[in-house]
């Protein structure tokens, strides 16, 4: 994806949510390490490059978590309603993030066929 789609894309999720400040939404977040974490809350801030969510915790308590709003460009966040549970963004990216990026493997053919001594 080029460098300006992304940026455009960015900008498109950055005025999306700053038009949902004070709503409430459901957050899936991939932490790495197969950690996924879900959680619901209410959308507090949204900053020129991340936006900040207050979750509910137990026992009536809240947290501040910030996200990236890269992270829900790559898709490793994803955002829902929480009254409907429908995604507020769709696939941005495909799966195979390296379409169209020349791979160091493209140039396997220029091997040449001898027997090498390993």
């Amino acid at each position: 994806m080029e460098l300006e789609k992304q940026a455009r894309i960015v900008d498109d999720i950055r005025s999306e949510l700053a038009s949902r400040i004070d709503t409430r939404l459901k957050i899936r977040a991939n932490m790495g390490r197969s950690k996924i974490v879900e959680a619901e809350g209410t959308l507090k801030q949204a900053h020129p490059s991340l936006f900040i969510l207050e979750v509910d915790r137990k026992r009536g308590r809240t947290a501040r978590q910030s996200y990236q709003y890269v992270d829900v460009l790559t898709g490793m966040v994803e955002l829902f309603d929480a009254a409907t549970g429908e995604p507020l963004f769709g696939k941005f990216m495909d799966d195979q993030a390296d379409d169209g990026v020349p791979s160091l493997l493209d140039d396997v053919d220029d091997v040449d066929d001898e027997d090498d001594d390993f």
